[in-house]
């Protein structure tokens, strides 16, 4: 793959007064391992994919339309300033102020580096020069590098999946960073991942505190209606990249086995408790102490079956590219009960207010059922055709009927007629749509890690997603 575009040495004011900084760039050869044993990509030994099949002319479009809002209108909007320390002002330390340019930069950062951005309002060079500055600036803020408690973000429930992101977008454009921005990168996500270690069997971090499980195997319901998956896989993220990206770290071993336990509480259901199946060398029957899942594959969160939090077992699916991009198979793992999952959506009848029943995925419809209602809005159509993508590349709806491919199809246009409202590149008008406050870049991040999949699957050196 080409080397990014050059951008100036010197700062500029973009438009909107949208602030930039220079990038200097010093490459590393592919297989040189730089700043706490960081392993870049080697962009070269993964072929092309020009994304020209449907499903990847799909995302593809969705990727660069949201990339381009967010690097573009959004950024200019948001970061109007530097602070005297020369990093950009992120105004505070909360997911608002951490994780939404986190996703921006993971959807910036892969448009790209795969030759998808477009430059029709903002320069790929200009764009590479933002999403530096949001790259940089996540590192220094962490605590891992910064001592200043006003300004520092990291130790968090939700803070690896920050560090995730960050990380990945910083993986991703390594040679756009400079030696400092590099060994931040790094040591953010040795910080967080290092902390996921500590937990055990039962908890997260540590040995008191958040859960694994909602309810346990004595039946004890530790948080009714309220799921540990989405947590214990988005935390599973982190590890899984910093074990990728530091192949020879003295911690890489504890990275692997703790992504690994996370992956599999995440996805426990009740048959698991008694199961004697082994998975990356763990026994189910004997390591999981309760369960997250029902056995029809639902999930409980807000209080409700909620298909939104069915469909946020797509981080455990991006597994695959992660592992890929460094030529890797991914831990079997990761797709533990994936199949029950989407059975669910597709198949299971629930029962209708009206009279009769509906599956979630209505039949030759983007239309979703929530049985328990939705709180979060009333549009999503890509939360679900990512995980239609994720699931269809990685065989997970054998004997499933539609097919994944067919709903990709359905939800993942119905999500293109969205973008299609709006001159800029965003998805949502009105705030009932999606009540998120990062739903634009939910919906940047999504893409960026879908259309890497599909490159891992896809490209013209064969598909590189592999599970062991």
């Amino acid at each position: 793959m080409p080397s990014l575009p050059l951008p100036s040495r010197r700062r500029f004011l973009g438009a909107a007064g949208a602030i930039g900084a220079a990038a200097a760039f010093a490459g590393t050869g592919p297989a040189e391992a730089v700043d706490n044993d960081v392993v870049p990509i080697d962009w070269r030994n993964l072929g092309t994919y020009p994304g020209a099949d449907a499903a990847g002319r799909r995302v593809k479009e969705i990727l660069a339309g949201s990339s381009r809002y967010l690097i573009g209108p959004w950024y200019a909007a948001t970061y109007t300033r530097y602070l005297p320390d020369g990093y950009i002002d992120l105004k505070g330390t909360d997911e608002r102020a951490v994780r939404l340019p986190a996703m921006a930069a993971v959807a910036a950062a892969t448009a790209l580096t795969t030759r998808t951005y477009d430059e029709r309002t903002l320069s790929a060079a200009n764009a590479t020069i933002r999403t530096r500055n949001l790259i940089r600036t996540l590192a220094a803020r962490h605590r891992a590098n910064n001592t200043d408690a006003a300004t520092r973000w990291g130790g968090d429930w939700q803070t690896a999946l920050w560090a995730y992101y960050t990380a990945l977008a910083g993986w991703l454009m390594w040679d756009a960073l400079d030696a400092t921005d590099r060994g931040q990168v790094a040591a953010m996500l040795i910080w967080e991942a290092d902390r996921l270690t500590t937990g055990n069997d039962i908890f997260l971090v540590g040995t008191s505190g958040h859960q694994l499980y909602m309810t346990r195997t004595d039946g004890t319901v530790v948080s009714p209606g309220d799921s540990k998956a989405e947590e214990e896989n988005w935390s599973a993220a982190a590890l899984s990249l910093a074990a990728v990206m530091m192949p020879g770290h003295p911690h890489h071993a504890r990275w692997t086995r703790r992504n690994i336990e996370l992956l599999l509480a995440a996805a426990a259901c009740p048959a698991d408790l008694t199961s004697d199946e082994t998975i990356n060398g763990i026994r189910l029957s004997s390591w999981l102490r309760g369960t997250n899942i029902a056995d029809d594959g639902t999930l409980q969160n807000h209080a409700r079956l909620h298909p939104l939090y069915m469909v946020a077992f797509d981080q455990s699916l991006y597994q695959g590219f992660v592992f890929g991009l460094a030529n890797r198979a991914a831990p079997r793992a990761a797709l533990h009960n994936i199949d029950r999952t989407y059975a669910a959506l597709v198949e299971k009848p629930f029962a209708l207010p009206d009279g009769g029943t509906s599956p979630i995925y209505r039949a030759n419809s983007p239309e979703i059922y929530y049985p328990e209602g939705n709180d979060w809005g009333t549009h999503f159509p890509f939360y679900f055709g990512n995980f239609d993508l994720l699931v269809s590349l990685t065989g997970q709806d054998t004997g499933i009927d539609p097919a994944a491919a067919k709903w990709e199809r359905l939800h993942n246009q119905d999500q293109l007629t969205l973008m299609s409202r709006f001159a800029d590149g965003r998805t949502y008008g009105a705030d009932a749509e999606n009540t998120y406050y990062g739903r634009e870049h939910r919906i940047g991040a999504m893409a960026g890690q879908a259309y890497l999949t599909l490159f891992l699957a896809r490209n013209t050196t064969g598909n590189r997603l592999r599970w062991r």
